[in-house]
């Protein structure tokens, strides 16, 4: 691999990070408290709310069950209007944030679920309103399943901006497309494969140690 093509693949592996790390960033700024929300408006739970549960219910599943390929096309007119550009980088971002909040979304739902319904009853007994129910029993309880389903959502976006480099995204998917497919460089897409591997491998790594961390840490 010649010196400027080494040159291309740091900087295609830095766009890849920045759109990963911003989007990750944001799905879980929205997507935790949406899952609290799903979560408690839900059917016997503390601020059980039907139309809410099931309109949001019904936003988030209809988000999952899209392609991301297909919804990168959709959210063009979006992106556009956001960021102004429908190609680079900064405007891979966008449909990458909103792919990911409803799976974090359903994440953090499944995690808080989890919590022993024991709990939330002796914090409401002892007079709890729910906001502390959902600050001191739920999210500290369920916190070590938040981080490892976060783990998760940050690998599917790893593979999410692979797929924003088919439309100009950027980053290691465009690499391997620009250079290693369209210009029949097999070293390129070995490369490039393995780099996202060893993406991948990171983030599991850093993830599970984190939740075991904190699963000990909650034990003490």
């Amino acid at each position: 691999m010649s010196q400027k093509l080494f040159a291309v693949l740091c900087s295609s592996f830095a766009d890849t990070l920045c759109m990963v790390g911003v989007s990750s960033a944001l799905a879980f700024l929205f997507g935790l408290p949406l899952g609290v929300v799903l979560l408690v408006t839900g059917k016997g739970h503390i601020l059980e709310n039907r139309a809410v549960n099931g309109l949001l219910g019904s936003i988030v599943n209809a988000a999952r069950s899209t392609p991301f390929i297909i919804l990168l096309v959709l959210l063009l007119p979006v992106t556009r209007m956001v960021v102004g550009t429908t190609i680079g980088t900064v405007a891979a971002i966008v449909p990458l944030a909103i792919a990911a909040t409803p799976f974090v979304g359903r994440v953090v739902e499944g995690a808080l679920r989890e919590v022993d319904g024991g709990v939330i009853e002796a914090a409401l007994a002892m007079g709890a309103t729910p906001w502390q129910v959902i600050r001191k029993v739920l999210l500290p309880e369920a916190l070590p399943a938040i981080v490892g389903g976060l783990t998760l959502s940050v690998i599917n976006l790893i593979g999410y901006s692979a797929m924003a480099g088919a439309i100009g995204g950027g980053g290691l998917g465009d690499l391997a497309i620009r250079y290693g497919y369209q210009r029949f460089r097999l070293d390129v897409m070995l490369v490039t494969v393995a780099v996202l591997i060893a993406l991948v491998h990171l983030c599991q790594a850093t993830g599970d140690l984190l939740a075991r961390r904190l699963r000990r840490d909650g034990k003490n």
